[in-house]
């Protein structure tokens, strides 16, 4: 995909992190992660296009590498392991205060087609099956992870990280022959010969200073490594629907991922998910992730009123868990 890096350069001049949709040039915002910001810039070029704001990098040695991963990644899911993907392309620069900004960049999908959005359109049974296709996809992956001695990936399989190929809003369908993509490919996890390819310091540059250290002690390795784990993903997955506010969805998903791995998935070996479990990894995550949240509004208080230096990241507002 080709991407208007000019475009983008300009959106940045003009773009007020605190209030990013009054941009000098249009935008709306499509979502937050947790260190980055996804926009529509309302404009001809890319108009359509869903473009992840990423202002983690210190070198151009250092976006360089990540664009190489970012597009290793997609293609290992798209083209070895057989995870659909949206069209993508990836453009960076430096802006005019010195600071590189990349932006992932994809084609805009209907909003209703994400799952976050979706379970609140489906029914309950539907809601299974897009769960159980969501484990087979995955289980692409863990296979692959399984088989190539020297190469893994590791993966983000939330229920809001995958969009319903022809999803009709009007009548909201889904079957075991519906189609996924895979819409998170912005941390390109990847290991070869088991060593991480994907620099974990550029998840603690949108930290307060004050607390790199604590959070690369306390919570760095587990956060890295549950993405390669079958099982800790199932119970991420699982535990996002307390967030998603559909909890009483929580025991039958869980019986649909016991089945799974109890049948098709036999050989990779996962032993029963409880809902115990699944409780206890969400009050963890959370608390991690309430907490730190807390903290970089805390941060941006102390470069805005305090240090009088600009916070160059994006924060949503309240989120509800």
């Amino acid at each position: 995909m080709q991407i208007d890096a000019e475009l983008l350069k300009e959106f940045e001049r003009g773009l007020d992190p605190e209030h990013p949709e009054g941009s000098k040039i249009p935008a709306k915002v499509l979502g937050y992660g947790e260190i980055s910001t996804i926009f529509e810039i309302l404009a001809d070029s890319t108009r359509n296009l869903a473009c992840k704001r990423m202002p983690i990098f210190k070198t151009k040695e250092e976006v360089a590498r990540y664009e190489q991963l970012y597009n290793d990644y997609n293609t290992v899911l798209e083209k070895e392991i057989g995870i659909s993907v949206p069209p993508y392309g990836f453009a960076w620069f430096v802006s005019d205060k010195g600071n590189i900004i990349a932006f992932d960049v994809q084609m805009k999908l209907p909003a209703e087609s994400i799952g976050n959005r979706t379970i609140h359109l489906l029914n309950t049974e539907d809601i299974r099956t897009l769960f159980l296709l969501i484990l087979r996809e995955l289980k692409k992956l863990w296979d692959f992870n399984r088989a190539n001695l020297g190469r893994a990936l590791g993966i983000d399989g939330q229920i809001s990280n995958w969009s319903i190929t022809g999803l009709d809003a009007a009548n909201p369908r889904i079957s075991t022959d519906s189609k996924l993509l895979y819409i998170d490919t912005s941390t390109p996890l990847m290991k070869k010969d088991g060593i991480e390819q994907l620099n974990p310091e550029l998840f603690l540059r949108s930290a307060p200073s004050f607390l790199v250290w604590i959070i690369r002690w306390l919570f760095l390795e587990g956060v890295m490594t549950r993405y390669y784990d079958a099982r800790l993903v199932t119970i991420d997955i699982i535990a996002n629907f307390y967030k998603e506010q559909r909890l009483e969805l929580v025991p039958g998903l869980i019986e649909v991922a016991n089945d799974f791995f109890a049948g098709e998935a036999k050989p990779l070996e996962v032993k029963p998910v409880t809902e115990k479990e699944v409780k206890s990894y969400y009050s963890e995550d959370a608390f991690i992730w309430t907490l730190f949240l807390a903290l970089r509004r805390f941060d941006r208080w102390l470069h805005k009123h305090i240090l009088h230096k600009p916070y160059i990241y994006i924060l949503p507002g309240k989120i509800k868990r």
